[in-house]
């Protein structure tokens, strides 16, 4: 059986490791691209196969580090503190002749109203990979994954919905104004607006470049990984090696079928923004 680590023991050693990280930050690399989002489209089960990318070494601690959205006041030497030591680096370029990236993910930097303004005053050279599906499915399983955290007390999906409007009133202004304040409802209970995905690509475009923005369907990647995969490093400059890692769905939960009337009004609600999203991509995405 796997020796099962404390609790507390992990957070003494995450203490440890995030302070050294400090201490060593001149000496370590940032990351070259993001996964920031979408929200249950898919990000973990990415994020693992390119970890296991031979030219990729992943972020110390934590897939996700949330620098850009939660944690920016800590200044970019303790995000810095989170990656690899360039020697790393350079031993993978003894090894293999190429440059060694690394990165996280953080599905929140699509949504929280200041995350790409910092992205792009930070990291000004940096890749963005943005996974999207079918966004009914992934309102409704977002419900599940909060309910299964217990960062949602309404266990009722289509109740959620009708709080959504309520609970977000005033908190994108309260957060464009207060930099450093946060919104537990805007990250955990925006099951409608994060999958209004045009509404945060054409920003994201704008800032950055569409050229350092790639869109996976995530259904195609579960489906048909490969291809996927092989446009994600042809996109990110990695070298492609002959052969592939596992690909597995990750994260995912158990749910009873949606009611049909909630996916009718949620399928109405998204339909002017899939159309924009399929105009801005120059396809119509799989759940279309």
């Amino acid at each position: 059986m796997p020796v099962q680590v404390p609790e507390t023991m992990k957070r003494i050693v995450h203490f440890g490791s995030r302070n050294y990280g400090r201490l060593t930050a001149n000496r370590r690399m940032l990351p070259s691209f993001l996964i920031c989002g979408g929200q249950r489209c898919g990000t973990t089960s990415l994020y693992r196969a390119l970890a296991a990318h031979p030219a990729v070494i992943k972020a110390v601690l934590h897939k996700g580090v949330h620098y850009f959205d939660v944690g920016y006041h800590r200044g970019l030497r303790w995000y810095r503190g989170h990656f690899p030591l360039q020697r790393r680096a350079d031993r993978v370029r003894a090894e293999f002749g190429v440059s060694a990236q690394t990165f996280e993910s953080s599905p929140y930097y699509m949504y929280h109203p200041h995350a790409l303004a910092r992205i792009a005053r930070d990291l000004p050279d940096v890749k963005l990979v943005v996974l999207v599906r079918d966004p009914v499915e992934r309102a409704y399983s977002q419900h599940a994954h909060e309910v299964a955290r217990g960062f949602e007390t309404e266990v009722d999906f289509g109740q959620a919905l009708r709080l959504e409007e309520s609970r977000l009133d005033g908190e994108r202004e309260r957060l464009l104004t207060e930099p450093f304040s946060y919104s537990f409802a805007h990250q955990h209970h925006a099951y409608r607006a994060r999958g209004e995905y045009i509404e945060y690509l054409e920003p994201m475009a704008a800032l950055l470049g569409r050229d350092r923005v790639h869109v996976v369907d995530s259904s195609l990647f579960f489906t048909r990984p490969e291809p996927v995969y092989d446009a994600v490093v042809d996109f990110l400059g990695l070298p492609r090696t002959g052969s592939y890692p596992p690909f597995e769905r990750h994260n995912a939960r158990p749910r009873n079928r949606l009611d049909d009337s909630i996916a009718s009004m949620l399928t109405d609600h998204y339909r002017p923004y899939d159309e924009r999203l399929a105009a801005w991509l120059g396809y119509r995405p799989s759940w279309m």
